[in-house]
């Protein structure tokens, strides 16, 4: 059994995800369903012969001490895949997800168009949030390769493995790799402060030093992306409040409504209509009104204001999902299924 032949088959099923597991077949997730391919059972030996072929010296030697490694693998003239081995019941697994080479046109990939306008921002802090899986990253992505295309600027990404690769257009582009150009996400963000950058990505605001570290940033004047594993806006806002100390938490509401310009909230629907995905996606744009909210530690209310600003591009998950499902691409039963609020969701598809 050949790796590339695994990963050649998946790719042709527009496989998002494949898992190969050590006593089972290997299996791919297509469009959020886990398939097993017509192959033979993994081996002990042919697991760790796709571990050996995949990971760096310095990843392996992870895996070996830790039982645990994130790695990126580039399959030659397939695609990119974002990859973890890990050890379960005594033996070695592998799930890695496809990232595909080419970057999305913003246009391409079913977003509100507000999101295009945020790439215009000249500062501040703008948050892609969601589940595994919800397309965070090939929505900033898509938002880099906009400002690259654009401007003359200096873009440093710091992301946990690399994924799409990026070339250079009129910006100057750096891309930093955790563990094989940078230490931590704090430690990059640290030092990426007195690299002259313009925009800064972070991969994920994971722990407080880089939280804090990027919304230092986002108040020194640059343009910060980052992701949270958050569902909605007001969550976003809770989550990043309470990583602070109690004593901190006034400070740092305070920092946080001067420098936050946008969540964008992302739900994955397996579509209906045809073969493939869309976005649900809540957008909370940072008004003066969202401002004084968060400063007052009122951000329950963001649901309100985000329903009541539909005209300045402001979409309630509940709003877009209900688009998606009246405009044919998503059944009524995933709608109610994802929704924030399914007992008005549901009167409000049975109008």
């Amino acid at each position: 059994m050949k790796l590339l032949d695994i990963l050649k088959t998946a790719y042709e099923a527009d496989a998002s995800d494949i898992h190969l597991v050590q006593g089972h077949v290997p299996m791919t997730r297509v469009h959020q369903v886990m398939t097993p391919l017509d192959m033979p059972v993994i081996t002990p030996e042919i697991a760790r012969g796709f571990v050996e072929q995949m990971a760096s010296k310095e990843a392996l030697a992870k895996f070996e001490q830790v039982k645990d490694s994130d790695f990126s693998y580039a399959a030659p003239g397939i695609a990119r895949y974002r990859v973890n081995a890990h050890m379960q019941k005594g033996g070695i697994a592998i799930a890695m997800r496809m990232i595909k080479t080419k970057v999305p046109p913003l246009a391409a990939l079913n977003l509100p168009e507000v999101i295009a306008r945020l790439t215009y921002l000249p500062r501040g802090l703008v948050l892609v949030t969601g589940d595994t899986g919800s397309g965070k990253s090939t929505t900033l992505a898509a938002m880099i390769q906009a400002m690259n295309d654009r401007y003359r600027k200096h873009i440093i990404t710091l992301e946990d493995p690399v994924e799409y690769m990026f070339q250079s257009n009129r910006c100057l582009l750096e891309q930093r790799e955790l563990g094989q150009d940078m230490p931590s996400f704090a430690s990059g963000l640290k030092h990426a402060l007195r690299q002259d950058p313009d925009i800064i990505l972070v991969g994920e605001m994971r722990d407080l030093e880089t939280t804090a570290l990027a919304i230092s940033a986002a108040e020194t004047g640059h343009l910060v992306l980052s992701t949270l594993h958050t569902v909605n806006a007001s969550q976003t806002v809770e989550r990043i409040i309470d990583m602070y100390p109690a004593a901190q938490q006034n400070q740092i509401r305070s920092m946080l409504a001067n420098t936050l310009q946008a969540v964008v909230s992302q739900t994955l629907f397996s579509r209906i209509d045809k073969p493939g995905m869309v976005p649900a996606v809540e957008v909370l744009l940072c008004t003066p009104a969202v401002r004084n909210l968060i400063r007052e530690n009122r951000s329950f209310e963001i649901p309100n204001v985000i329903e009541t600003n539909r005209a300045l591009g402001m979409v309630s998950l509940d709003t877009a999902i209900a688009e998606l499902y009246f405009n044919g691409m998503i059944s009524r039963e995933d709608a109610i299924a994802q929704s924030a609020y399914p007992d008005k969701l549901d009167r409000q598809l049975a109008a």
